[in-house]
């Protein structure tokens, strides 16, 4: 049965406020697993599963599939779309308030995440997934079109950000394709792509990765200002300390957040790190 039937038997009505935008495309569902490069070994987390469609795709390649959905009425639709899978168990609440602990024991070890991501969350689910100890190796993820270039942008250019060096100080991003809006049910405003961020929290010699993280929140936490004032703010350093970091890293003393690299992030949150012990 088609999925359209589906929602309409079932009297299901779109949510605006849970972000909900379908997708019914094979050619396209089968892309994003290969996309994923998932294998029979692996185990999937799959975050808003929606009507389903993804899941099974997923659970046609993987060992397990583990899904989240907010919206308690899909219910009766999964129960169909979803009748006869044996390897996807659904949980029905906000992954948000999900522990890290609660989501893992559900997976014999590390596991990738898939997902069609809510626009509005996109940002808040990802910072959850790279910053608690979700056993996650990679996440391949549908999310807004500008969202996944400033995912993959440059020191120095407009869309680079807290969430972009905080990804590449733990892996790499690409985006894999784009999909166009008409590709999904309702259709949204904006046109979509599909990106995968690998994770490799051993890419950089970081010694202490909380603080590396604050350091590259303190750096974008103002940028009309100069790193040297976002450091002084965040870390009460003087103006003696920051002269010689500055100096001992080869940074220009008007330098702002926004023209570093990853390495230069690492540098500096390594150097701090050493000044408070």
């Amino acid at each position: 049965m088609e999925i359209s039937s589906i929602l309409k038997d079932c009297n299901f009505e779109f949510k605006k406020k849970f972000g909900q935008n379908f997708i019914t495309d094979s050619n396209l569902l089968n892309a994003i697993v290969e996309d994923a490069e998932i294998k029979p070994t692996d185990e999937v987390l799959e975050i808003g599963v929606g009507s389903g469609t993804l899941t099974k795709a997923l659970a046609d390649r993987a060992k397990k599939v583990v899904g989240y959905e907010i919206d308690k009425s899909l219910f009766d639709v999964l129960s169909l779309t979803l009748k006869g899978y044996e390897n996807i168990s659904i949980n029905f609440k906000d992954f948000l308030k999900a522990t890290p602990e609660e989501v893992n024991s559900q997976f014999d070890g590390s596991f990738k995440v898939v997902a069609n991501l809510p626009y509005y969350i996109t940002t808040n689910i990802i910072f959850a997934l790279i910053e608690k100890d979700f056993n996650v190796s990679s996440l391949t993820l549908m999310v807004q079109k500008e969202v996944a270039e400033r995912l993959c942008s440059k020191p120095g250019t407009k869309d680079y950000g807290t969430i972009t060096a905080e990804i590449d100080s733990i892996g790499t991003a690409r985006i894999d394709r784009i999909v166009n809006r008409n590709m999904f049910m309702p259709m949204p405003n904006v046109d979509s792509a599909v990106i995968t961020i690998k994770l490799d929290k051993n890419k950089y010699d970081i010694k202490n990765l909380d603080l590396h993280r604050k350091v590259i929140r303190a750096a974008f936490s103002m940028r009309r200002k100069t790193l040297a004032n976002c450091l002084k703010s965040n870390f009460a350093l003087s103006q003696q300390k920051i002269d010689e970091l500055f100096e001992t890293l080869g940074f220009y003393k008007n330098i702002r957040g926004e023209a570093l690299s990853t390495q230069d992030f690492v540098n500096l949150s390594n150097y701090i790190n050493e000044l408070k012990k």
